[in-house]
């Protein structure tokens, strides 16, 4: 094994360190970082499972151009990139510079997002070029940007272990960010209080003290009301108002006509008084409160509001730029942050600059030196793929993402992208369901074999280092970028020699004219992202690069919190309160759709599964595609728990199974993000949402989409087991999951097979030679079917006119075992485990792969009442601790079992 490679981990804005190795065969070992400030050495199960995602299955590994077939074929890479810079010169040419567009993604390295926003910017002089960052952090950039004048984030995870209260609005920050959730935990042993702001009963809100399940999309008319209680009450800093705000009048008139009766405020949140005030209570009796947000509160057609509307509670109170106080965005991607450094989205410059702004414009091209710049904000995200699609945009490049899953109405993207021009992919997987429409993909390296930065959601810049090989022919995003760049005539200024030079460049232009007076006097771009500290980085420096917070001091020191000083962005130095009237969302229930749609991550998936769907770590806990909804709700529908259901919007359909999960109301239902036509048979959510954007952000509405939920009528149900991947096409409906030496599938048709075991030999592509074991039940209509190779279990079918097949869990474990056991072959063919204490359950613990029968025998037998205690006889709960909600919920069922 190899010396460890200190890096960052690829998912959330959390931005954990990472130590990682690889043995001469490859395979890579993690461990987190103790020495990272992010993280202090913890590890989600997402970021303790990365080394089982770095496997070539799958992996785009040359250029490829298609065929007029459709199919694809490998080039060289002078080929692939005279297309893309042949297509893009010819758009331009023949159509202007806005006919051409790049759409990124947060996971790129801010070496990446800093010349492909060069090239576009600054060259191609268009500034269409959007990021899928867009879609889950746009509208708290916008809220940063009114009431700062930057999009600046004021505090950092410190301030949760001084916080005396932490509101959490819209994040379910156990399962989404749980390394954030055990500072979070920890602040709350020592004393804190904890409110959680969420239309569902998540995870968090089994730690929360108080939780206020408001309707979706009220959460102006909450902070609205809040604010005006804290004034009403006295509860204002009037010394720091005066002397470092404007704008308090205002917001004020606003918030008062609106919510300055609690008693109206909780009637349209649809919480009770008493709850509602004992909210505004808190946070008013505590002067340390720190307000987390997430995508409950952005992906919103209110987003920028509600985000406004909380953070002039910090202002009027004074909480804000001190210890323990503050109102926190924290974001969803590795690099989110970064990407809004650099101006990866349309409506910004390089180093927070304002493309709207004359000025900002003429000190961006002055510093490049470049030919042109953009004039005009680009097309934001949704409207940039309606251009596509209506042939405005005629060569589209996308880096790094997947948004025929991830954006709203995605069967629309996917139609615009079938009618473009020139459609390029920039991507580690060879298909995904937007690569399937590209005329050239590219590979890129993935993590672990590229090199660069990433910003994390409190400011601060850490090194993803390299410790694997570039696998085939793949290559890094910005050294694509550039020799594209370099064909269209751009040599000079895309000439790097690799991303240290680029990330010197980029700390330059931070410090390019920052706090260089205007004509007037006042500055003429004072902006606080400044890297002055970095910019005269040499190779080893860099290489050697330590995490630290920007504003970087001309020493190389971070700064921690911002504002202690008092100075905002804004050119006079003073912070904006902002008017946010309440605003009803633009699609409501209706007799047709009766049921609010909302979306969102579960605990071990991230995005669209192309790397965690590579885990069977991941895969155990929620291993299908599903729509949770209230009991009632499914009995009004006609569905029911375990079976499956067509969820059906104005704008597409999707088939789940439907759960009980037992945290959403009367009238809504959830369904995650994760799934694609990869990993399932119809389950991409992003089919369903609405189009409908944020007028100030642009960011997507994703938590109040109108839908109705209806039986996907099926004959019989099943599940299969296979060392390889099996056939799908022609079955109704089938889910993918990644074992462990094997693929799980779960089945559906709507017609039973003539003859089963026909049918089952052909599909799992049994040998003559194979043993051949089955059982079948006419009259119950059941059958089970099991190929056994020299002893070892090689797949395996079970099929039932019912969905409460056997466990799948001790079928798994026989996939391990070089040779069957008789009991084994008894077990497959009567369909259960032949030893009583054979099957561990559904996995509850995935970090140490621990199932729910597990923890509740151990629970029954060692009378155990604590999550610890389940921690200290089994490990479960022992690392992440996103699953000790899970956990306390068993030991509450246990007991009240014995009771009974």
């Amino acid at each position: 094994m190899s010396e460890a490679v200190a890096t960052t981990c690829p998912y959330c804005g959390v931005g954990c360190g990472v130590l990682a190795r690889a043995d001469a065969a490859g395979t890579v070992s993690v461990e987190g970082d103790p020495a990272h400030p992010s993280n202090l050495g913890r590890l989600c199960v997402k970021g303790a499972a990365l080394g089982e995602t770095t496997d070539l299955h799958g992996r785009l590994l040359h250029p490829q151009l298609r065929a007029a077939d459709g199919s694809f074929h490998r080039v060289g890479w002078d080929a692939a990139l005279d297309r893309v810079a042949d297509g893009f010169r010819r758009a331009v040419e023949q159509h202007g510079p806005d006919a051409v567009a790049f759409y990124v993604s947060g996971q790129l390295l801010t070496e990446d997002y800093y010349v492909v926003n060069k090239l576009a910017k600054g060259y191609l002089g268009t500034a269409n070029i959007d990021t899928n960052s867009r879609l889950c952090m746009s509208s708290a950039v916008a809220a940063h940007k009114r009431a700062f004048g930057e999009d600046l984030v004021p505090a950092c995870y410190e301030d949760l272990a001084q916080a005396e209260l932490v509101v959490l609005v819209g994040s379910n920050a156990a399962w989404c960010h749980p390394v954030v959730f055990q500072r979070i935990a920890q602040a709350k042993a020592a004393g804190a209080k904890l409110v959680v702001v969420d239309p569902r009963f998540t995870a968090t809100c089994e730690s929360a003290d108080l939780h206020l399940p408001i309707k979706p999309g009220t959460d102006v008319w909450l902070f609205n009301g809040l604010l005006s209680f804290l004034f009403q009450h006295g509860v204002m800093d009037a010394g720091f108002v005066d002397a470092h705000t404007d704008g308090l009048n205002a917001a004020l008139a606003v918030a008062s006509a609106e919510a300055g009766d609690p008693a109206t405020v909780a009637s349209l949140c649809g919480v009770q008084l008493a709850d509602l005030l004992a909210f505004y209570r808190l946070f008013a009796r505590h002067e340390r409160v720190v307000s987390l947000f997430s995508q409950g509160v952005n992906q919103s057609t209110s987003g920028t509001d509600k985000a406004n509307s909380l953070i002039n509670c910090h202002l009027l109170s004074g909480r804000i730029g001190k210890p323990g106080a503050g109102p926190f965005s924290i974001t969803g991607q590795p690099n989110a942050m970064g990407g809004r450094e650099v101006g990866g989205l349309a409506n910004m410059l390089a180093a927070h600059m304002d493309l709207h702004e004359p000025t900002h414009r003429q000190i961006v091209q002055a510093f490049w030196a470049s030919p042109r710049i953009a004039a005009e904000p680009g097309l934001k995200a949704v409207a940039l793929f309606e251009a596509v699609r209506e042939g405005r945009i005629k060569a589209l490049w996308i880096m790094g993402t997947n948004p025929v899953v991830s954006l709203p109405d995605a069967d629309r993207v996917r139609r615009a992208l079938q009618g473009c021009d020139l459609v390029v992919c920039s991507d580690i997987i060879e298909r995904t369901d937007t690569s399937v429409h590209a005329h050239v993909r590219l590979p890129a390296l993935g993590w672990g074999e590229k090199d660069g930065t990433v910003t994390s959601s409190e400011r601060r810049i850490s090194r993803q280092r390299r410790f694997l090989p570039a696998p085939g022919e793949a290559r890094a995003d910005w050294r694509i970028v550039c020799e594209v760049a370099k064909r269209l005539g751009f040599a000079e200024a895309f000439d790097y020699a690799g991303p240290h030079e680029i990330f010197v460049e980029h700390a330059r232009l931070t410090a390019f004219r920052n706090h260089e007076p205007g004509a007037d006097g006042r500055p003429a771009a004072r902006r606080h992202l400044h890297l002055g500290g970095l910019a005269a980085l040499d190779a080893p420096g860099y290489d050697a690069l330590a995490p630290v917070q920007w504003p970087v001091r001309e020493d190389g020191s971070g700064t921690a919190r911002l504002f202690e000083d008092g100075r905002y962005a804004h050119a006079d130095g003073r912070a904006r309160f902002v008017a946010t009237p309440g605003r009803v969302p633009a699609h409501a229930p209706d007799r047709e759709y009766p049921l609010l749609l909302n979306t969102g991550r579960i605990r071990d998936q991230w995005h669209t599964m192309t790397r965690t769907g590579k885990s069977p770590r991941l895969a155990g806990h929620l291993s299908e595609p599903f729509v949770d909804m209230h009991p009632h709700d499914a009995l009004r529908s006609g569905v029911r728990e375990g079976e499956l259901a067509r969820v059906v919007s104005r704008w597409g359909t999707m088939v789940a199974r439907v759960r009980h999960g037992g945290g959403i109301q009367a009238g809504q239902v959830f369904v995650p993000i994760h799934w694609n036509d990869q990993f399932a048979s119809d389950a991409r959510v992003g089919a369903l949402v609405s189009p409908e954007i944020d007028p100030v952000s642009g960011q997507p509405e994703f938590k109040h989409t109108p839908v109705q939920v209806e039986p996907f009528p099926v004959r019989w149900h099943g599940f299969a087991f296979g060392r390889r991947q099996l056939p799908t096409a022609g079955l109704s409906y089938w889910a993918r999951i990644r074992g462990e030496q094997f693929w799980r599938y779960e089945i559906a048709h709507r017609e039973r097979p003539g003859d089963c075991g026909t049918w089952a030999r052909a599909w799992l592509d049994a040998a003559a030679a194979a043993e051949w074991l089955e059982y079948e039940d006419a009259d119950a209509g059941i059958y089970r079917a099991a190929l056994v190779r020299e002893d070892r279990l090689e797949a395996c079918v079970f099929l039932s006119p019912r969905p409460d097949l056997p466990s799948r869990q001790w079928l798994a474990q026989l996939f391990g075992k070089p040779r069957l056991e008789e009991g084994d072959r008894a077990g497959l063919l009567a369909g259960e485990s032949p030893d009583a204490g054979g099957d561990p359950g559904p996995v509850v613990c995935a970090c140490f792969g621990v199932g729910r029968n597990t923890i509740c025998t151990s629970i029954r037998e060692k009378s155990l009442d604590t999550p610890a205690g389940v921690t200290a006889a089994l490990r479960a709960g022992g690392n992440c601790g996103s699953c000790i909600p899970e956990i306390r919920r068993l030991i509450a069922e246990a007991h009240a079992g014995s009771e009974a």
